[in-house]
């Protein structure tokens, strides 16, 4: 049976519970343990595959095609650890399962209600199947103690620790300690009345995190200690760092890995830490820099672009370099020139998206990174808007668009079904609105010999996460490869492009899948990597 570990947060919200509980996986993964980590979200969307960006930043997407919290990217990137669809749960798709339960019949009759139905629920998807015999099952409980929202979760967890024992679950609570200035103290009040909050609920936090910006004294400590019933030493500080990337080795300093296992009577071998010490190591002396403009719709929200901007870090850890971001709103090139702006950066990336607000600009954009010979990565939308604009000014097709944006003559990007039949397309009639046709998840491609991507992967085919309802028409292709585009990846049915890439152009390339979502710090996807090496040599030349 595996260990449980819930985090819950208190006081404000945005304190990095999913940042902790990454990291004390990671942790506890370098003592030798097998981690699953998996959230509870206690909003009522079913998933946050329908939400806005600026609502709940980015959606991240699994392997199996779960449309998820980003937090199920901080556990990926800390673990290596592939998400699944049983991993993220809301209370949305907690009620959905009930609802169609009492419709069935399969209550029997009974009055349906938070306790025990709903609770139990939840307790099903927190000791959801462990086929990979993780010792330690890390859950974070969304939102914060208080919040009505929560409370279904916390009564679940309650009684999921009776159930299983107390010595199988463990509870953390991540709380704050504001520093007043004007008192010139850290300030425990607010974390001994969040504290107060969870013991109503009949849950007794053995570990606090600590947030703070400054170290916390040892009367500070003992102080929070006494009045929240828990000993000194698993009150952890957990200090603002420079890096996310920062925090395991921090924790451990901290020695917060090593009250989890004194709490569960483990001993283990003591952390192999080298991949994050090497990391820091990057982090504190890069050989140079590069500026990449990230040309976009969502960049007042940079938690939209979460993935994406830690896979230009990384894409910067392999090449020993820092990556400055320029984050750009795409609207600006639609009123102004974009040359201006984007003269002086070293490479130019236009990311995925829904919508047509903004896509004029990121055409603008390409053209820009085309014509002067500037790297330039389109992922996803950012790809089919590369499509665009080669349509538009290589190959005579000056009305070419998307179906998306609304009719045009020449859609040489569409539905996959106005053209296309088959197995490749997921229905989606249980998201209601949405409708239509999506690709999610993991699908494979096959390379072109000879091609820039081949010798980037180093292999003929790859597996990348898609998040998208929209394809580049086939219908157009060759007229788009007499004006220079090379579809150097395809479906291995070679009915969908993957990638298209210009060949004289020292790189240009542009994807329809999401390669920032297996983006690790230790392990760079090979695109980030081959295109911050593009920007650094650009900016060698400048």
């Amino acid at each position: 049976m595996p260990r449980y570990i819930f985090i819950t947060g208190g006081v404000v919200s945005s304190l990095g519970k999913g940042l902790a509980s990454a990291s004390l996986g990671a942790v506890l993964q370098a003592r030798g343990f097998k981690v699953r980590l998996r959230k509870l979200d206690p909003y009522l969307n079913v998933d946050p595959g329908t939400m806005s960006p600026y609502q709940h930043g980015e959606v991240y997407v699994t392997d199996d095609g779960a449309e998820t919290d980003l937090d199920l990217g901080h556990y990926e990137r800390f673990t290596g650890v592939a998400a699944r669809k049983s991993d993220n749960i809301t209370t949305g798709r907690i009620y959905l399962n009930i609802i169609q339960k009492e419709r069935r019949g399969d209550y029997l009759g009974a009055t349906v209600q938070v306790i025990p139905h709903v609770t139990n629920e939840i307790k099903e998807f927190i000791s959801e199947s462990n086929e990979d015999d993780a010792d330690f099952v890390l859950c974070e409980i969304g939102g914060t103690v208080g919040d009505i929202e929560s409370l279904p979760f916390l009564e679940a967890i309650r009684q999921f620790g009776n159930e299983v024992g107390h010595e199988n679950a463990l509870y953390i609570h991540v709380t704050l300690l504001p520093f007043i200035p004007t008192a010139g103290e850290l300030k425990t009040k607010p974390t001994q009345h969040s504290v107060k909050e969870l013991l109503s609920v009949g849950i007794q936090p053995s570990i606090l995190l600590c947030r703070a910006e400054r170290e916390i004294p040892d009367d500070e400590r003992r102080k929070i200690a006494l009045f929240c019933n828990i000993k000194k030493e698993c009150v952890i500080p957990a200090l603002d760092m420079k890096s996310i990337y920062q925090v395991p080795v921090s924790y451990h300093k901290e020695g917060l890995d090593e009250q989890v296992l004194k709490y569960f009577g483990l001993k283990a071998k003591e952390p192999d830490l080298r991949r994050w010490y090497e990391i820091m190591e990057h982090i504190a002396h890069p050989e140079g820099e590069v500026t990449i403009g990230v040309v976009g719709k969502y960049t007042s929200l940079l938690d939209s672009y979460k993935s994406l901007s830690e896979a230009l870090m990384h894409g910067g850890f392999a090449n020993n370099v820092k990556v400055n971001v320029d984050w750009i709103d795409a609207e600006i090139f639609e009123k102004e020139d974009c040359s201006v702006r984007l003269a002086s950066v070293d490479g130019i990336l236009v990311p995925g998206g829904f919508g047509e607000r903004g896509t004029e600009g990121k055409i603008n954009a390409v053209q820009f990174a085309r014509e002067h010979k500037v790297p330039y990565f389109g992922i996803c939308l950012g790809m089919q808007m590369a499509v665009i604009e080669v349509a538009r000014h290589k190959a005579g097709l000056n009305d070419a668009g998307s179906s998306e944006f609304g009719k045009c003559n020449n859609p040489v990007v569409g539905l996959m079904t106005e053209w296309l039949k088959g197995n490749e397309l997921e229905k989606r009639d249980e998201r209601g609105n949405l409708g239509g046709t999506m690709r999610l998840g993991t699908y494979h491609a096959k390379l072109a010999a000879n091609s820039q991507v081949r010798e980037i992967y180093g292999d003929d085919t790859i597996s990348e996460r898609h998040r998208h309802r929209y394809e580049v028409n086939t219908t157009y292709k060759k007229q788009l490869e007499d004006a220079g585009l090379t579809f150097s990846g395809m479906s291995p049915d070679g009915r969908l492009p993957e990638i298209v890439e210009i060949a004289d152009h020292p790189w240009f390339i542009g994807v329809q899948f999401h390669p920032e979502l297996k983006s690790k710090p230790f392990a760079p996807h090979p695109l980030f990597t081959s295109f911050i090496k593009a920007a650094v040599e650009k900016s060698r030349l400048v």
